[in-house]
């Protein structure tokens, strides 16, 4: 019984493949200009990856989500990320009761049950602060390549800068001063991790933060991110990263998928 997860975010289209609760195959690609291309092409290299010369026709059920999830003509079902989250959140780490995640244009914290059912969420989609793309920008105006590099070089900093603005475009024009005066490359890095983090906590505590926090999305992989929020949530909690964070949505539409096969039985 293969099935498929599909996860269409702003910046990138995951795929993920699974069989009987094991993971298959998976794969990320940016989504580009056509968002129907990027979800086949993450669908196909997903079922490469997983060794499997499947066309997607004959893939047993399909569950799309994230914010071009109704573009998805070759799924079954289309799911909220919310609910994708959750599940590939639990599926991932069981003790999971809080699940941050930093996409490329969006930030959410979700609260779960014990069995991994959401018990409430909050959203931010209508501002670039606090996303990945806001990474994106400062990673441009600092010359830093990779999340990876800035998360590595964030870590070097003794003395991290106070952004501000909680406007891309106003906090952009803040780091450029600050490199202006001098101010350290790794220091304006922290700054601007500890600019997200705040930003975060504060759309989080919203909601019930319990441990254990399980931070997901492309973001995760930035070390230095994951650093800042566990200092702005203080408390002692200690956030957990999966080993793929990129792909825990298209993971949960996977499960939701396998699910949906169960009860059509």
């Amino acid at each position: 019984m293969v099935c498929a997860g599909v996860d269409v975010g702003a910046a990138t289209a995951k795929a993920v493949v699974i069989n009987d609760g094991h993971i298959l195959g998976h794969a990320v690609v940016p989504t580009g200009y056509d968002v129907k291309v990027a979800a086949e092409t993450a669908t196909l290299k997903a079922l490469e990856a997983a060794g499997l010369s499947l066309p997607i026709g004959k893939l047993e059920y399909v569950v799309s989500t994230g914010y071009a999830r109704n573009t998805v003509k070759f799924a079954n079902k289309s799911v909220t990320e919310i609910l994708c989250h959750a599940k590939g959140a639990h599926f991932s780490i069981p003790e999971a009761r809080t699940v941050i995640d930093i996409g490329g244009q969006d930030s959410k914290a979700i609260e779960l049950d014990e069995d991994g059912n959401v018990k409430d969420f909050v959203m931010n989609d209508k501002c670039a602060a606090g996303t990945g793309r806001f990474l994106d920008v400062m990673s441009l105006v600092l010359e830093v390549g990779s999340i990876d590099n800035m998360g590595r070089l964030s870590l070097e900093s003794r003395n991290p800068c106070v952004i501000t603005s909680t406007c891309t475009i106003f906090a952009e024009s803040e780091v450029i001063s600050l490199r202006a005066e001098g101010k350290k490359r790794e220091d304006l890095i922290a700054g601007v991790h500890d600019a997200i983090a705040k930003r975060v906590l504060a759309m989080a505590n919203k909601i019930n933060i319990k441990q254990k926090v399980v931070f997901t999305g492309g973001v995760a992989k930035n070390i230095g991110v994951k650093k800042a929020l566990e200092t702005a949530f203080a408390n002692g909690i200690a956030i957990e990263v999966p080993k793929e964070p990129q792909i825990i949505g298209a993971l949960g539409a996977a499960l939701l998928a396998a699910e949906t096969i169960e009860r059509l039985k």
